[in-house]
């Protein structure tokens, strides 16, 4: 039986204007009170997105808001890059995904499992005009179906 998840955030835009291919969990290194702030819910991940330095993956662009309550040992930058935690052959993978044209990694949702921030990124493609076009046009159609048939 796995742990319950706690959703802090999640990134409403993906879905939108991206096609998620594979999605994959990792672990975040956070200082203290990056950690008490997300456990408010002070975190925005609609900017963010995962970038490759040396072999490692690097969560960019999220702001975690300062924790009001810390003291001097807070952090003080709420944009700075924060590590993220996979398996090498997981970090292999995506590294050579976004290798692939077209291909970014972006953060799906921030959620906390056993007291740990954890966060779900996805490999995925931008989506041009037409194709979001052509999603609300499939997403109309469905909704039309489904009401004619609940009617009969």
């Amino acid at each position: 039986m796995s742990a319950p998840r706690k959703l802090v955030t999640r990134n409403r835009k993906a879905r939108r204007d991206y096609d998620v291919r594979d999605r994959y969990d990792a672990g975040l290194v956070l200082m203290g009170s990056e950690i008490k702030s997300i456990r408010n819910g002070s975190i925005n991940i609609g900017d963010g997105y995962v970038q490759a330095k040396e072999g490692e993956l690097w969560l960019v662009n999220i702001h975690i808001a300062p924790y009001k309550d810390a003291r001097r040992f807070g952090h003080s930058d709420p944009r700075r890059p924060r590590k993220l935690l996979l398996h090498r052959r997981e970090i292999n993978r995506i590294i050579s995904k976004l290798r692939e044209g077209g291909m970014t990694a972006i953060p799906l949702q921030i959620y906390l499992e056993r007291g740990r921030a954890k966060v779900e990124i996805g490999v995925a493609r931008g989506k041009k005009r037409y194709d979001k076009r052509a999603d609300l046009a499939k997403r109309d159609a469905n909704r039309q179906i489904e009401r004619a048939l609940k009617d009969r």
